[in-house]
């Protein structure tokens, strides 16, 4: 155990995420078990340039487990960006006596604890927290279990009307840059087709992917589009104009699920996982380790460089991808 270790400070940064206060909940009270104080600084990065500190003891994070958001907040900050306003931050924490930091977060939130480790060599673990799922090194991140539970959900209410009227629903669900949220959530609805931006299906597949579903008898059918699909290049609502000057016999509607994926109470597994990462991230900085990113591969807790964690690409599951092109017959 590093005794030079007196106080550890945990935050919230980016966007939040289902399990972000299971994992402020296991953070503080490991510190609590340990005999370690802790403080949580408010807003991220911009809370910790203006000194937005919060003591915080195990009976703080009383019944906050089951509890989406975070109760500590969240900000992009500007400031941090410049040389200037991390100087500002160190300040603030060396004035408040912090040793080390635990940083729940995506890649942005990472690539700012490095630097700043880099520059001050202040300690710090990263645990992965976004809906997305796209962060190397581990096989999830805190609220993407959540999230796909979320939209599979919301698909499944979609589905009865559609069914009622003979409609063909574009879903959009969150994915920028990655489809974990698309491929999983419409596996688990049985979506007739999934659009990733992994994969370009095309437009000619997607038609004939629709013919074959009203040749076949099906009178109403699901498409999953994450927001980041590049099969048309546009965006969903143009692809709804597509079909329907193309398919005719389809009548079209689109729904967008937004940021409803990312909110509510996070799923038993986030839970458990958010305690887990905690634990580990505070014993991890105990035992002097620092600049690594605490991620779970295989069912066992695993440390990632925050270096490897913030510039390593996550992979789709092209197994799943087979599985959703078999049950779309």
């Amino acid at each position: 155990m590093d005794t030079k270790i007196k106080k550890i400070a945990v935050f919230t940064s980016g966007g939040d995420s289902p399990g972000m206060n299971a994992a402020i909940r296991s953070v503080v009270r490991t510190c609590a078990f340990m005999k370690i104080e802790c403080v949580g600084i408010y807003r991220g990065y911009e809370g910790m340039i203006e000194g937005d500190f919060l003591p915080m003891n195990a009976r703080s994070v009383n019944n906050i487990i089951n509890k989406g958001g975070t109760i500590l907040k969240s900000a992009r900050c500007e400031e941090f960006k410049t040389r200037e306003g991390r100087q500002k931050a160190y300040d603030q924490l060396k004035s408040e006596g912090v040793d080390a930091m635990v940083v729940i977060g995506g890649d942005g939130s990472f690539t700012g604890a490095l630097l700043f480790n880099e520059e001050f060599g202040m300690p710090v673990i990263g645990i992965p927290g976004t809906i997305d799922n796209d962060i190397f090194g581990t096989r999830y991140t805190l609220g993407f279990d959540t999230a796909i539970n979320t939209a599979m959900e919301v698909i499944d209410k979609i589905r009865d009307t559609a069914s009622s009227h003979h409609r063909l629903f574009f879903v959009e669900v969150m994915g920028r840059d990655v489809g974990h949220i698309a491929l999983n959530a419409g596996v688990g609805a049985g979506a007739e087709e999934i659009l990733i931006p992994e994969e370009n299906l095309g437009l000619e597949r997607l038609l004939e992917s629709l013919k074959r579903s009203k040749l076949t008898g099906k009178s109403s059918s699901i498409v999953v589009v994450a927001e980041g699909d590049k099969t048309t290049g546009k965006n969903v609502f143009q692809l709804k104009e597509y079909v329907e000057e193309h398919l005719p016999i389809y009548d079209v509607r689109v729904c967008v699920l937004g940021h409803m994926q990312r909110g509510g109470a996070p799923t038993c597994f986030d839970r458990v996982l958010a305690s887990r990462m905690g634990v580990k991230a505070v014993e991890a900085l105990l035992e002097g380790k620092s600049n690594l990113m605490v991620g779970i591969l295989d069912d066992d807790i695993a440390f990632t460089p925050l270096s490897e964690a913030i510039k390593g690409k996550t992979k789709i599951d092209k197994e799943l991808i087979r599985v959703s092109d078999i049950m779309s017959t």
